[in-house]
């Protein structure tokens, strides 16, 4: 799949790719090409919906009951009953969310009976990636949602599950002054 969106000024994005990557290409006023890995200020783009990969991912997972009925599976749930019991989900809302998220392969159906055909909902490896964002949103909800917090984790080191992201490279805290956006080189 491949999303081109061009903008007045000679500015283009691409977006393709299983893993939505956004490539930035730009165009001089005379048609001539930038080079790709060009940094740009994210303030100076034209006006305009922004494509990115934080709005490709909502337009998979952003639904409310989408991200209820991972956050299911992902706890061990994976019968239809079950997913909408816990969720609080109409049957014909969750049937529609688990079928966009299987053809967007976050989730795979599997058979469990054959008579009556019933399946099983379980995440692939794209649906298994979206823990830590489920982590990361329950940290989020307990500390500026709830009061008193509903949910928490602990970490088999036996403490209170504690998120804090930092480089992978150099160990770093992710801050919003250490990071800026390029397109991919």
């Amino acid at each position: 799949m491949e999303i081109t969106t061009e903008y007045p000024g000679g500015v283009s994005e691409k977006q393709t790719g299983p893993q939505s990557v956004i490539e930035t290409i730009v165009t001089a006023e005379s048609g001539e090409s930038g080079e790709s890995g060009e940094m740009i200020g994210m303030a100076s783009r034209p006006a305009g919906p922004r494509p990115c990969p934080v709005a490709a991912s909502l337009q998979i997972i952003g639904e409310r009951w989408s991200l209820l009925a991972i956050r299911e599976m992902s706890y061990g749930v994976h019968r239809f009953e079950q997913i909408t019991n816990y969720t609080g989900a109409s049957r014909d809302i969750l049937a529609d969310r688990l079928r966009k998220l299987e053809s967007a392969g976050v989730v795979e159906r599997r058979q469990y009976s054959e008579h009556p055909p019933r399946f099983e909902y379980h995440l692939t490896a794209a649906g298994e990636a979206l823990r830590p964002v489920l982590l990361a949103l329950t940290q989020w909800g307990s500390n500026w949602a709830q009061n008193p917090p509903t949910a928490t984790f602990d970490h088999e080191c036996g403490h209170e599950l504690q998120l804090d992201l930092v480089c992978h490279h150099c160990g770093q805290p992710v801050t919003p002054g250490s990071t800026r956006q390029h397109s991919p080189r």
